[in-house]
C-alpha cells in the first residue's frame, strides 16, 4: 500500500482552485475567448481574468480550510459543479436565481428527461474521482494560531496579486465587466452558490410577507343577466412554443395546418413573454404586476387573475398536464391529469396533451355554471421533443432522439421540435371543434398563449431559462391564438373583425390579466382598460349586427 506523505491545506486549496477554474468552466472559457480579440491585448486580458479568478477561489477556500470542513466542502463543490458544468456545456444555460428556481420547482418527469450517460460520466470523472482523491489524501493541519497566520498570509498575497493585475489591466477589465454582465453567471461554482443564496433569500422574504387579496370588489357586470346560455372560456397555457416556428404566424413550414383551416382563428403576431421559464412566466402572466414590476416573493403571497374571476362568481378550474401551476391555481379547483393511466395517451409517467380534452364533452353536457377552464400543456417541453407527440405526427425527419442536443444535428433538433408544434396544432384544433359543436347550447371561446419560447441551438443556446436581459428573442417571442364562437361574440360583445385588424399590435403577457377581466365583464378596481387587448374591439349588437362602441 502506498504511503502518501501528508500535505499542508494550502497546497490542497491551491490545487482545488486550479481544478475548479479549469475543470468546470469550459463554457466560461469558450465565451471569454469569443468576446476577446486574438491579439496580445486579448491574451493578456484572458490571463488576467483567469489569474484573478484563481486568486478569488484560493482566498475563499483557504479561509474555509479547517479540519472537518475542508474535505466535505471540496467534495460537495466537486459533485455539484460536475452536474452544473454538464448542463452549462450541454445546453448553454446560465445559472441565476431564476434557473435555480427552475431546478428547485421541477418534477421527477422533467428530471428524468435530462438524465444521460454523458451526465453520469461528468459526475464520475469530475465529481467522484477527485472527491475520492481529496478524501484519501492526508492533510497536515497546524495548530490554530499558526493556521490563522498562514491563512492571512495566503489571503493577503492573493489579494495583492488581484490588486496588481487590476491596476495593470484596468481599462480592459473594466470594459469587459461593464459590457459582459453574463460572465458572472458562467463562473462555476460562484454562479450556483449565488443563485442558491438568492433563491433562499427570496423564500425567506416570501414567508415573512402577509398574504394579499386582490379585487375584493370584483363582481360580474349587470350585462351578464342578459346572457341566454352558460359560458365556457378555455385558456390554454402552452409550453416552450416559440412564435418563430408557428406556421400560422408565417413560419416557412406548415406546423399549424389544422388551425389554418379553422374558421375564425385569430393569430397574434407580436406577443412577448414575462419570463423565459415556467416558474416566472406562469405566475407573472396570471398576476397584475407586469414584467417590469414582477416579484416572485410578491406573486407567491398575492392573489391573481383566477382568484379575482372566482370571487366575481365564475367557476374556475385548472387542468394540469405538466409540473403544476406555480401557485396560480392554489385557491381554485385543480385537476392533475399528468399521471393518469390511460393506455393510449399515457406512458412512462407522463401523458400526451390530448389527455387535457378527455371527458370535455361530458363536462360541457353537465355545465351548470359559467366556467373558466385553464389547460396547462406539456407542449414542446425539451430536451426530449420526440416524446411529446404520437408517432403519426412525426412529419419532419430525421429526429433527434436524445437529450444530448449538442450531439444531434440542428436539423434533427428542429424537426423534433416542429413535430411537437404539429401535435399542439392538432390539440388546439380538436378543442375548437369540440367548442364549436356545442356553441348552440353553450357560449364557447378559446385562447392559447405559450408561457415562453425555446432556443434550438441559436447562439449555442438550447432549451430556455436564459436571464431575460440576455435571452434571445426565440425564448421571449411567443404565439397567441384566439377563437370565439358566434354566440360568444354576441354575448360578450367581441368584434372579431376588429381583432383581426389588430393582430399585429405589440402585446405581452402583461395584457392577459386585464384582457380576461375585460372579456368576461368583471367589474373591479384592479382592472386596467389600457392593458385590455379587447378594449378597442368591444362592440354592441343591434339587430344582429356587431358594431364597435
Amino acid at each position: 500500500m502506498l504511503n502518501v506523505k501528508a500535505v499542508r491545506p494550502e497546497l490542497v486549496t491551491l490545487l482545488a482552485s486550479g481544478f475548479l477554474l479549469l475543470g468546470f468552466n469550459l463554457t466560461l472559457w469558450q465565451h471569454l475567448f469569443a468576446i476577446t480579440d486574438f491579439n496580445s491585448n486579448g491574451v493578456m486580458l484572458r490571463v488576467a481574468f483567469g489569474v484573478m479568478l484563481f486568486c478569488v477561489f484560493n482566498i475563499v477556500l483557504t479561509l474555509l480550510a479547517f479540519r472537518r470542513v475542508m474535505k466535505p466542502l471540496l467534495i460537495a463543490l466537486f459533485m455539484i459543479s460536475a452536474g452544473v458544468s454538464y448542463f452549462m456545456n450541454q445546453y448553454g444555460v446560465m445559472i441565476d436565481a431564476g434557473m435555480f428556481r427552475n431546478f428547485a420547482e421541477t418534477n421527477a418527469t422533467e428530471v428524468q428527461d435530462l438524465l444521460s450517460l454523458k451526465l453520469l460520466a461528468y459526475i464520475v470523472l469530475l465529481g467522484v474521482v477527485p472527491s475520492l482523491i481529496v478524501w484519501k489524501i492526508p492533510v497536515n493541519y497546524r495548530r490554530w494560531p499558526r493556521e490563522l497566520i498562514s491563512k492571512t498570509l495566503v489571503s493577503v498575497g492573493c489579494a495583492a496579486v488581484i490588486g496588481g493585475i487590476a491596476l495593470l489591466n484596468y481599462q480592459g477589465l473594466a470594459s469587459l465587466f461593464r459590457n459582459h454582465h453574463e460572465l458572472r453567471l458562467m463562473v462555476v461554482p460562484s454562479n450556483y452558490i449565488g443563485a442558491s443564496i438568492g433563491y433562499i433569500s427570496e423564500q425567506v422574504v416570501s414567508a415573512r410577507k402577509p398574504f394579499v387579496t386582490l379585487g375584493e370588489d370584483a363582481k360580474l357586470d349587470s350585462e351578464w343577466s342578459q346572457h341566454k346560455r352558460k359560458s365556457l372560456t378555455v385558456l390554454v397555457v402552452g409550453e416552450s412554443a416559440r412564435a418563430e416556428n408557428f406556421g400560422i404566424l408565417g413560419y416557412n413550414r406548415d406546423t399549424t395546418p389544422q388551425l389554418k383551416k379553422e374558421r375564425g382563428v385569430i393569430a397574434f403576431t407580436d406577443v412577448h413573454s414575462c419570463g423565459t421559464e415556467t416558474a416566472v412566466s406562469v405566475p407573472c402572466m396570471f398576476s397584475n404586476m407586469g414584467r417590469k414590476d414582477y416579484s416572485a416573493s410578491t406573486a407567491r403571497n398575492q392573489e391573481g387573475m383566477l382568484d379575482v374571476l372566482k370571487r366575481a362568481g365564475l367557476n374556475v378550474i385548472w387542468r394540469d398536464n405538466q409540473s403544476g401551476c406555480k401557485g396560480t391555481c392554489d385557491r381554485v379547483t385543480l385537476q392533475d391529469v399528468s399521471n393518469l393511466k390511460d393506455p393510449v395517451l399515457c406512458a412512462n409517467h407522463e401523458c400526451r396533451d390530448e389527455i387535457l380534452l378527455q371527458g370535455l364533452q361530458s363536462f360541457i353536457d353537465n355545465l351548470d355554471k359559467d366556467t373558466v377552464l385553464v389547460l396547462h400543456q406539456m407542449g414542446s417541453h425539451g430536451p426530449e421533443y420526440f416524446k411529446r407527440y404520437p408517432k403519426e405526427f412525426e412529419k419532419f425527419t430525421p429526429v433527434c432522439e436524445s437529450n444530448a442536443l449538442n450531439n444531434c444535428s440542428r436539423e434533427s433538433i428542429v424537426n423534433g421540435y416542429d413535430n411537437t408544434l404539429l401535435y399542439t396544432d392538432h390539440v388546439l384544433a380538436s378543442l375548437i371543434d369540440i367548442l364549436r359543436s356545442n356553441q348552440d347550447n353553450v357560449d364557447t371561446a378559446m385562447m392559447y398563449l405559450s408561457d415562453h419560447g425555446e432556443s434550438l441551438g441559436e447562439y449555442n443556446l438550447f432549451l430556455h431559462g436564459t436571464p431575460y436581459m440576455l435571452a434571445p428573442d426565440q425564448q421571449k417571442h411567443v404565439p397567441m391564438v384566439a377563437w370565439f364562437s358566434d354566440n360568444y361574440q354576441q354575448s360578450f360583445a367581441v368584434n372579431t373583425h376588429c381583432l383581426q385588424g389588430e393582430r399585429n399590435a405589440p402585446l405581452s403577457q402583461d395584457n392577459l390579466f386585464h384582457s380576461m377581466l375585460g372579456l368576461l365583464k368583471v367589474d373591479t378596481k384592479v382592472y386596467n382598460p389600457a392593458l385590455d387587448m379587447f378594449a378597442n374591439c368591444r362592440g354592441i349588437y343591434t339587430d344582429g349586427v356587431l358594431a364597435n362602441e
